[in-house]
């Protein structure tokens, strides 16, 4: 007789799921410039518009639905929301090895955007299915796993492309999110759902005034915004960076995607144990150490003289990733209602969508115009602000048993 308890099972199931669909949602990054490139004769100009205007079609709508899908959650429960994301998003990505044009790729990545929201939902299920007092160690693993498939995926992608066609490997990411589906559909179970009465439900100010302090939602819904934003501005320079740093000499293209790489195996290694950490002496203090570490590493970055310097505070970074966003989620958790849950985690993806737009032009922008260099001061500043908001938004307004 199987004596697991159902929290435990749908945290294996959930865990397993997201680490595949992490790969799935990152595998075609590598090639799908390249693959835009064959869906028509486009000039340099073009190739980086189209480029720009494809990959962020799915940040955008997805910031626009995830709280219509939140809300229908709350309704209807995570489970059905998991389904919908994952037999969603298998027909969408099967759909992009089929795309004869540039015009329908777009058009699919935003429905890609459309029926975001599988890793959300099953963070959403875990956290209201689990134990408050283990809430903490199941989202690290959570986050832990999604970030492990989001590391894989490039490299996934990379070797799927070379040996088969680029066509072909969005048929096998659609596979990988079939495969989500079926595991959901027959080994997730949902037992705690009790559905928000529609009087309830109303509208973002309604549900504020259900929470303890509103401005502690939205204090850390801004973290999550400026945590993405501060992250991601990074990303469009990294490897100009190492060239910069190699002087354009030797194994660039290599050395980038190791050091792009770093951080996430470090916020694989840690996420899980912070969470527990934070289960025993606080969430609250996992993440004011996360923002302060964050500011002294953005800080060094800007410094380095040498690729293995960089890589040692790309990878120091990873820790502090750790300790913020999928502490964020304990906190969201930890301080909203059961059944509030849903609705939370969706606002909290849309902020998460929202930095990840802002950040590429942050650092897109500044690097334009004061250097590689001032993209990780500025970034360090960003955190200060970030840190003097969460301090006023959170530590302020946290009761003791909320933490």
């Amino acid at each position: 007789m199987n004596k697991t308890p159902i929290w435990k099972r749908n945290l294996h199931v959930s865990a397993v799921s997201v680490f595949l669909a992490g790969i799935a949602f990152s595998e075609v990054t590598p090639f799908l410039s390249l693959y835009i490139d064959t869906l028509g004769k486009f000039s340099h100009q073009e190739l980086s518009f189209w480029s720009g205007a494809v990959f962020s079609a799915v940040y955008v709508v997805a910031a626009l639905v995830s709280p219509i899908w939140g809300r229908l959650a709350d309704k209807k429960g995570r489970k059905p929301m998991i389904l919908r994301a994952s037999l969603g998003m298998a027909i969408v990505f099967a759909l992009m090895g089929l795309a004869q044009n540039v015009w329908q790729l777009l058009f699919l990545r935003g429905m890609q955007g459309v029926f975001a929201g599988f890793i959300s939902n099953s963070n959403a299920l875990v956290a209201t299915e689990t134990p408050k007092h283990k809430s903490g160690k199941a989202l690290g693993i959570m986050s832990s796993c999604a970030t492990g498939g989001q590391l894989l995926g490039p490299f996934a992608g990379g070797a799927l492309s070379q040996a088969f066609s680029y066509r072909v490997t969005f048929f096998i990411t659609g596979s990988l999110l079939f495969i989500c589906f079926i595991l959901s559909i027959f080994f997730i179970h949902e037992t705690d759902f009790v559905p928000v009465k529609e009087e309830k439900r109303g509208s973002a100010a309604d549900v504020i005034k259900q929470f303890r302090s509103g401005q502690l939602i939205l204090g850390l819904l801004l973290t999550t915004l400026i945590i993405q934003a501060a992250n991601n501005s990074i990303n469009p320079i990294v490897s100009l960076y190492v060239r910069s740093l190699m002087h354009g000499h030797g194994q660039v293209v290599f050395v980038s995607g190791v050091i792009a790489a770093l951080p996430g195996i470090a916020t694989v290694a840690a996420a899980s144990y912070f969470g527990g950490l934070g289960d025993r002496i606080g969430t609250h203090k996992i993440i004011l150490g996360g923002l302060i570490g964050s500011i002294i590493l953005f800080f060094l970055t800007a410094f380095v003289q040498n690729t293995v310097e960089l890589g040692i505070c790309r990878f120091l970074i990873g820790f502090t990733d750790a300790c913020l966003f999928p502490q964020v989620q304990t906190m969201l958790t930890k301080n909203s209602p059961r059944e509030l849950t849903s609705r939370v985690f969706s606002w909290n993806q849309s902020a998460m969508y929202i930095g990840n737009i802002a950040g590429p032009v942050i650092g897109s922008t500044v690097s334009a115009h004061l250097g590689y260099n001032a993209v990780f001061l500025v970034t360090s500043g960003i955190v200060v602000i970030n840190l003097l908001l969460y301090r006023t938004n959170i530590l302020k307004n946290l009761a003791p048993n909320a933490a």
